[in-house]
């Protein structure tokens, strides 16, 4: 059923199966330029199939496609749930799906022809840029609007971050994306020289901040009190937490730009705020993990409660490297070398790929008339096949990673330099070999909830969930 007395759960089902689909798209295509870097002639000589085409197709398909779409689900039914109330507007969601799906569509078939901006998360050419700003408005009107007809007094702590998460994506867009129009299909930026750089890092570093960090958190504030069955460890941490992380993300942009023309001073901003970030970081995790107090035998029989702590563990460890490599001396050695992939991965693949897989293994069932998902022996293999996979993916590349930056440094007595860059690429390819054997090792496992899922929604059952008479503020 879905009539107007029941929560909207068509269009979280939607968006649930859309991040699964494009989670198996998008690291793919990961692993096949993975395996590039090992050996070369796999593009075939074919421009659309080159690294440089691939690789922006990549990072979109995982952020934009699989992150999105699991926020876009995600988001939609804990605002319901929380707010015990049907969504604002039943049409203006279900534009929102078919609108980001048009968007991703639009994104697989462009980059690879080479159609881009050539700006680091912001590739995409101006009429799917615009396209973008429709349904991120349309997205918030949905959100927010559902917040205000909401039927409990209190709005709860997830609602925050997707809020802020929301907010943030769109000055960072609108931003960001500034461009002039020359045709098309081609556009040029509205900044030019370190301005420009500058503008796309604070966009670059807090997509980071606001879509992998802040709406993620989200997350882990309604799924992991929910299959934990424990209330919330510090509901006071949780907004300290929000408040102070959505302010000092802003600032941290310009660590990416250590070492170039932008001021010394603005410089020096970023690392600062770099550094401060690490204590509303690691007070969430330590929020979310502490959640499990008095329910760590959970963890022995729960596969879904392993993805999401696992990804907590992941959360701590990359906003503990991050500021680490933000320190001007440290970044001296670490940027521009695969130590930088490593911190990336650590964050991507284990803080946001966990946490939206076990919240997904949470949604799944209930949004399709089930007890549990088809198989929890899958999810639990799933968990161990990622797990392995992530450690030979990050132990790699941060192995090459230093190797690199001590290789490109090293300097004999004469001032020449000890190695040349041929050299550092040839003592790299090992450890590509065993990026690519984690990287398939992860995108078995997304193979894996990917039957999962289809086994489990295959035959599913109608779905009346009736908004309760009498309101909780967390439902």
């Amino acid at each position: 059923m879905d009539t107007a007395l029941n929560y909207n759960y068509r269009i979280v089902k939607q968006f649930a199966i859309a991040t699964v689909v494009w989670g198996v798209i998008g690291m793919l295509a990961g692993v096949f330029i993975a395996a590039q870097l090992a050996w070369p002639a796999l593009n075939f000589d074919i421009p659309w199939l080159t690294y440089g085409r691939l690789r922006p197709l990549h990072t979109n398909a995982v952020i934009f496609a699989f992150g999105i779409c699991g926020l876009f689900a995600t988001s939609y039914y804990v605002v319901q749930r929380t707010c015990q109330v049907r969504l604002f507007s039943d049409k203006l969601a279900a534009f929102t799906f078919w609108g980001w799906q048009l968007v991703l569509v639009s994104a697989a078939i462009t980059l690879p022809m080479g159609l881009t901006r050539g700006k680091e998360y912001a590739e995409l050419e101006w009429p799917i840029t615009l396209l973008i700003a429709v349904v991120w408005v349309a997205y918030a009107v949905v959100f927010f609007g559902t917040i205000v007809k909401r039927k409990v007094a209190h709005i709860y702590v997830a609602n925050w971050f997707f809020g802020g998460f929301i907010l943030a994506v769109t000055l960072l867009h609108v931003v960001n994306g500034m461009s002039m129009p020359a045709s098309l299909t081609k556009s040029y930026s509205a900044y030019s020289g370190v301005q420009d750089a500058m503008i796309q890092w604070w966009y670059g570093h807090n997509a980071v901040g606001f879509i992998l960090t802040a709406g993620y958190l989200g997350m882990v504030y309604y799924f992991i009190p929910k299959q934990a069955e424990r209330p919330v460890y510090s509901y006071r941490l949780s907004i300290v937490h929000f408040w102070a992380l959505i302010f000092t993300y802003m600032w941290a942009g310009p660590h990416h730009l250590h070492y170039t023309a932008l001021p010394d001073w603005t410089q020096s901003i970023g690392m600062v705020f770099s550094l401060i970030l690490l204590a509303p970081s690691w007070g969430g995790m330590i929020n979310g993990v502490m959640t499990l107090s008095g329910a760590w035998h959970k963890l022995r029989s729960d596969p879904i409660l392993k993805f999401l702590i696992v990804s907590l563990s992941f959360y701590g460890m990359a906003t503990f490297e991050g500021p680490m490599m933000s320190i001007k001396t440290v970044n001296s050695l670490s940027h521009y070398t695969d130590w930088g992939i490593a911190h990336v991965h650590a964050g991507a693949l284990g803080w946001v790929g966990f946490i939206t897989m076990g919240s997904l293994y949470y949604l799944l069932p209930r949004l399709s008339g089930k007890q549990a998902m088809w198989s929890t022996r899958l999810i639990d293999l799933h968990f161990w096949v990622a797990t392995i996979g992530i450690v030979l993916y990050i132990a790699s590349m941060w192995i090459a990673g230093v190797m690199q930056g001590l290789m490109w440094r090293a300097v004999n007595a004469d001032g020449t330099l000890t190695y040349s860059f041929v050299e550092g690429v040839k003592a790299t390819y090992p450890y590509y070999v065993i990026r690519f054997t984690g990287g398939t090792l992860y995108l078995t496992g997304m193979l894996l909830m990917a039957y999962n899922t289809y086994m489990t929604v295959r035959d599913a059952k109608p779905v009346a969930a009736r908004i309760p008479a009498i309101h909780a503020a967390h439902a």
